[in-house]
């Protein structure tokens, strides 16, 4: 379960980050997760809130947002999203790293990132 690691360094970044400013209290999170980052979105949930208890963090909204795989190929001039497979047997689609154009190796120029967006808060 690597979303609880994941969010305990995107907990201390923010709050390491709050330090610099006179906060009340953060109201709303808003995280960025690329497909081929693999977190689960309740698991991520979780784990905010369990680690956010006692801080400033505590009780504020975390919202997630999607990002899809966009990819640039290495063959042809294609930018943009590639194909997932949809299958039962995986507990997500998963996308195809293979330009959708030619059939070329890509480079993966969105999708791999865990990032915030945005922290709301209350200042003094």
């Amino acid at each position: 379960m690597h979303e609880v690691s994941v969010m305990s360094g995107v907990v201390d970044a923010i709050l390491s980050e709050m330090e610099k400013y006179e906060i009340v209290r953060v109201e709303e999170v808003v995280l960025v997760v690329g497909d081929l980052t693999f977190l689960g979105h309740e698991q991520l949930r979780f784990a905010f809130e369990v680690l956010t208890k006692g801080t400033l963090l505590e009780g504020s909204e975390l919202k997630i947002e999607t990002e899809e795989v966009r990819a640039a190929c290495l063959s042809c001039s294609f930018e943009g999203k590639v194909e997932y497979v949809e299958d039962g047997s995986f507990h997500s689609s998963v996308p195809i790293l293979l330009c959708p154009s030619c059939g070329g190796r890509v480079d993966v120029v969105e999708g791999g990132t865990c990032r915030v967006v945005s922290v709301k808060v209350v200042e003094k």
